[in-house]
C-alpha cells in the first residue's frame, strides 16, 4: 500500500521520518517549475555552445591562395563569399576562366536560395547569428556577380546568356514581391539594350531605364555595329559594419576613391569615360532610396523579454517578501515569477540579433565602359585612371593588348585599377 496521500490543494503529503505520518507540504511549483527551469537553461547552454563557428585556413594574403583554400577547406556557409572574391581577382589577373568557374558554381547556389540547408534554417531562429548562414550577399553583392559573369559570356560570344545575366543582375536589385522599387543599375540596362539591338531586338525599354538612372555619363544609341567593349572598374567598394544598441544594424561605409574616371587610347582613339555607375550607392539604397538594415525582429525580441524578464524579477521578490516566509500562495507565486524572470533573461541573452558585416571585400566603387569600331586584328588599349582634378595616376596606368576578331564576334576587354599590367586578353 502506497504511503502518499494527497493533501490540499498545491501540494502532496509525504510520510515524516521513522514512518510516523508527520506530514509535511511541498508545493508543486518546486519540482515541476525547476525542472522547466533547468531544461530551459539546459536548452539555452547548448544553441550557445552551437553557435562556436569553426574557421578556414590560415590567410597568407595572397587572394588567389587564400581563396581556394578557404573554398576547398574552410566553412561551407562561407563558399560563396570566398567564390566572389577568388572570381572578382582572376578577372582582374586576365584568369578568366578560373573566374568563370567560380561564379558558375556560386550562382548556380545563388539561384537555389536557401532551399533545405540546415544552416539557413538555423539562421533564422532567434539564437543563431546571421552569420551562421550560408553567404549569399546583399543585393548589389548579388547583382555585381551577375554584372561579371555577364561580361565573361559576351567575351565568349554569347550574347543572349549575358543579356540575361545583365537582367538578372537588375531583379537581385528590385522588389519583386511587394513592387515597390525597381533595379537602377545603369550597365546591366545599357548592356541589356546593346546586345537586343546586336540580336535585332528592340532596345528602346531597356535603353530608357539606363537613361533614367545615369548621372554625370551620357550614354550612346546603341550602336549594332560597334565590335570592342572595354569595361572599367575603379576605387576601393563598400565596407559593412555594425551599428545599434545590439548591433543589430547592417550599416555601410564607402572609402573615397582616388580614381574619378578613365581614359582609354586605342591607336589615335581617345575617349575618356566617367562612371555610369556606383557601388557604394547601389549598397546605400533600394530604388533610390536610403535603406537602414535592421533585424528587428530579433532585436524587438531580445529588448522586450529583457524587460519582461526584469520586471518578473522584481514583481516576484516583492510577492516573496510580502509573505515574509510563511509558505504561503505569496510566497509560490513570488518565486515562480523570479525563475520565469531568470529563464527569459538567459532567453535574452541567447538571442543573437548581430548584423552579418561579413561582405566581398574587393569589389570596386565605379563601373563604366567604352566601346569603339575597329579593323580586325591586333591593337594596343593604354588605359589611364584619372583623379578628381583630371590628372592620370601614373602608377595605375594600365596596357592590355587584344586582337579584334574577323568572324564578327565582339572584342571584350576587362580592366580594373588593380589589374595586372601588361595584359593580353
Amino acid at each position: 500500500m502506497s504511503t502518499r496521500r494527497q493533501g490540499w490543494a498545491g501540494s502532496d503529503v509525504t510520510p515524516g521520518r521513522g514512518g510516523q505520518l508527520g506530514w509535511r507540504r511541498v508545493p508543486r511549483w518546486g519540482r515541476p517549475g525547476l525542472c522547466l527551469g533547468m531544461v530551459l537553461v539546459g536548452a539555452i547552454i547548448s544553441v550557445g555552445c552551437a553557435t562556436s563557428r569553426p574557421q578556414g585556413p590560415p590567410l597568407t594574403g595572397a587572394i588567389l591562395v587564400d581563396g581556394p583554400r578557404q573554398i576547398a577547406e574552410g566553412p561551407a556557409r562561407d563558399r560563396v563569399l570566398w567564390q566572389y572574391r577568388t572570381a572578382a581577382a582572376a578577372m582582374r589577373q586576365g584568369r578568366f576562366d578560373l573566374a568563370r568557374s567560380l561564379l558558375d558554381d556560386a550562382l548556380l547556389t545563388l539561384q537555389g536560395r536557401y532551399g533545405p540547408d540546415p544552416e539557413a534554417r538555423k539562421a533564422r531562429s532567434l539564437f543563431r547569428p546571421e552569420s551562421v548562414k550560408p553567404f549569399l550577399g546583399e543585393p548589389y553583392e548579388r547583382s555585381m556577380a551577375w554584372i561579371y559573369r555577364g561580361i565573361l559570356y559576351w567575351r565568349e560570344g554569347e550574347l543572349d546568356n549575358a543579356r540575361a545575366c545583365f537582367r538578372s543582375a537588375e531583379f537581385e536589385d528590385s522588389d519583386a514581391e511587394e513592387h515597390t522599387y525597381v533595379g537602377d543599375w545603369v550597365l546591366p540596362d545599357y548592356l541589356d539594350a546593346l546586345a537586343t539591338a546586336k540580336l535585332g531586338g528592340d532596345p528602346s525599354d531597356a535603353l530608357r531605364r539606363a537613361r533614367e538612372h545615369v548621372r554625370g555619363a551620357t550614354l550612346p544609341e546603341p550602336d549594332p555595329s560597334v565590335n570592342t567593349l572595354i569595361f572599367l572598374e575603379f576605387g576601393p567598394g563598400p565596407v559593412k559594419y555594425a551599428a545599434g544598441r545590439y548591433g543589430e544594424q547592417l550599416r555601410f561605409r564607402t572609402p573615397p576613391s582616388p580614381v574619378q574616371a578613365a581614359r582609354v587610347t586605342v591607336g589615335q582613339v581617345t575617349i575618356t569615360a566617367a562612371p555610369v555607375d556606383d557601388v557604394g550607392y547601389q549598397a546605400t539604397t533600394r530604388g533610390g532610396r536610403v535603406m537602414d538594415h535592421v533585424l528587428g525582429n530579433k532585436a524587438v525580441f531580445k529588448e522586450s523579454t529583457d524587460a519582461a524578464s526584469d520586471a518578473a524579477i522584481l514583481g516576484g521578490a516583492i510577492l516573496a517578501t510580502a509573505g515574509q516566509g510563511r509558505k504561503s500562495a505569496a510566497d509560490e507565486a513570488g518565486a515562480a515569477l523570479v525563475l520565469a524572470g531568470i529563464a527569459g533573461k538567459l532567453l535574452s541573452a541567447a538571442t543573437v540579433p548581430e548584423a552579418d558585416t561579413r561582405a566581398w571585400d574587393n569589389l570596386p566603387r565605379y563601373l563604366t565602359f567604352v566601346q569603339l569600331r575597329l579593323p580586325p586584328g591586333e591593337h594596343t588599349a593604354v588605359i589611364e585612371f584619372l583623379d578628381s582634378s583630371g590628372r592620370p595616376l601614373a602608377a595605375r596606368i594600365k596596357t592590355v593588348h587584344f586582337r579584334v576578331p574577323a568572324d564578327g564576334r565582339d572584342a571584350v576587354l576587362f580592366v580594373s585599377d588593380t589589374s595586372t599590367t601588361p595584359q593580353t586578353q
